[in-house]
């Protein structure tokens, strides 16, 4: 529900509204730019520099890039990113979600920003550098995705693990979460899909991975999550996933697949032909399968090593 910006505006001055990136958001949603960055600058006078500021700022870069303030973002992004990485010096990154999230989406920031200023090769080769430098850590998935997004489409795809692509079939991955409410909202999408092409030939996959909890965020161990994941892939996916999903960590990493769900079509030589993550309606779905189905088998030489 979208509040009147005079309402905005109260709540913002309650002592009771005090979560400082639900605040900005908020703001960012009545496209207040102003106000979003105003609400970082009193909070880190008072607070300081901390993960939660750090992550406020990172939502007003985001907010500068959708306004094409490329100047403004880049100030923001590469602010929080040295304050970041200042941070990690102190603790580490994976036992601090708002900090992972905040230097995530600084170099998202960057990387977007090179590419709408059309300096794509520098955008790649900023991405590949990040990606080194945080390869052991929990964004390595997300720099994967926006490298992905730059690169991976005509590209030989990644293999999978636990996972057997079909030789000369084309196939089309789901990453999917068990939390995920888009990812449910997709599944009827792709039975539509697989009702359609899978007699043409085309191989729906959908693998998935353990994120430490169950219903509700309920911490779990792993043997509890996976047969939670069992229970959603029967209650929500039985007409799509006719087996036990496989279910690898790597898998995400391999195909930077932060976001779910996140759809890879990939061709009967094994070249990706659609990375997109986030949901698709059926007719996109289908404008970009039916191509790939119709086409005759490329040679076998360019043959992705899932085949």
């Amino acid at each position: 529900m979208r509040i009147h910006l005079p309402t905005l505006l109260a709540l913002l001055s309650a002592p009771a509204f005090a979560n400082l990136v639900t605040d900005v958001r908020v703001a960012l949603s009545h496209d207040d730019l102003p106000l979003a960055s105003g609400l970082v600058r009193s909070y880190r006078a008072s607070n300081g520099v901390t993960s939660e500021m750090l992550e406020g700022l990172s939502w007003v870069a985001r907010g500068q890039l959708a306004a094409k303030r490329y100047d403004d973002a880049e100030k923001s992004a590469s602010e929080v990113y040295r304050l970041a990485v200042d941070e990690t010096k102190k603790r580490s990154l994976d036992r601090d979600p708002s900090l992972a999230s905040a230097l995530g989406a600084a170099i998202e920031v960057e990387a977007n920003i090179l590419g709408a200023r059309n300096q794509r090769a520098e955008a790649v080769s900023y991405l590949q550098d990040q990606l080194k430098t945080f390869y052991a850590t929990s964004i390595r998935t997300r720099i994967q995705k926006n490298l992905n997004l730059l690169t991976l489409e005509g590209k030989r795809a990644p293999a999978l693990e636990k996972v057997t692509l079909v030789k000369g079939k084309p196939a089309l991955v789901f990453f999917w979460a068990h939390w995920c409410g888009d990812c449910k909202a997709e599944g009827p999408i792709l039975e539509r899909i697989k009702a359609e092409f899978e007699p043409k030939g085309l191989v729906i996959v959908a693998p998935t991975q353990k994120y430490g909890y169950v219903a509700g965020g309920e911490d779990a161990p792993p043997d509890v999550e996976l047969r939670y994941i069992e229970q959603i892939r029967r209650e929500r996916y039985a007409g799509l996933i006719a087996a036990p999903a496989a279910v690898s960590e790597e898998n995400f990493r391999r195909y930077g697949a932060s976001t779910t769900p996140t759809l890879v079509l990939i061709d009967r030589a094994g070249v990706v032909r659609l990375y997109h993550p986030g949901a698709m309606t059926y007719e996109e779905l289908r404008a970009r399968v039916e191509p790939v189905v119709r086409a005759p088998q490329a040679h076998r030489s360019a043959a992705s090593p899932n085949y």
